[in-house]
C-alpha cells in the first residue's frame, strides 16, 4: 500500500473552492470575509483577474477604497476593455471624492458597454 504524504498546502481545487466561496461571501455582505479568502488565492494565482476583480468588489464594499482601486486598476491593465471595472473604479473614485477620475471611468465604461446604468452615470448630457 503506498504511504499517504501530509498536506503539502492548498491546491489549485482548494483555490476554487475558496474562490466560490469569497463569492458566497460578498453576496452574504460579508465583504471582509471574502477578502481574507481571495488572499490566498491571488497569492498562488497573481494573474487571476477574476480573484483580483472579486478582491476588488470585496474591498470596495468594505469601504477600503485604496486597496479597491488597485485592484480595480491591476484588472484594467490586464483587460483594458473590462466594462463593469471601468464602472466599479469611477463608484470608487466617486466615493473618494474624486468626480473628474470618476467622470473619466464611467465614459470609458459607457462607450464599452451601453448598459443603462453606465449610460446613466455617464452623463454625456452634461
Amino acid at each position: 500500500m503506498p504511504e499517504i504524504s501530509g498536506s503539502t498546502g492548498p491546491t489549485p481545487e482548494t483555490h476554487v473552492i475558496d474562490f466560490r466561496a469569497a463569492e458566497q461571501l460578498l453576496n452574504a455582505r460579508d465583504p471582509r470575509g471574502a477578502v481574507k479568502l481571495l488572499d490566498s488565492v491571488i497569492a498562488a494565482h497573481p494573474e487571476n483577474t477574476a480573484a483580483r476583480l472579486l478582491r476588488a468588489r470585496a474591498f470596495f464594499a468594505a469601504a477600503q477604497l485604496r486597496p479597491a482601486e488597485l485592484e480595480f486598476t491591476i484588472v484594467l491593465e490586464r483587460e483594458p476593455d473590462n466594462a463593469f471595472a471601468h464602472f466599479a473604479l469611477a463608484r470608487t473614485y466617486e466615493r473618494r471624492g474624486e468626480p473628474e477620475l470618476a467622470k473619466r471611468h464611467f465614459r470609458l465604461a459607457a462607450a464599452l458597454d451601453p448598459n443603462p446604468e453606465y449610460l446613466k452615470a455617464a452623463q454625456f448630457d452634461v
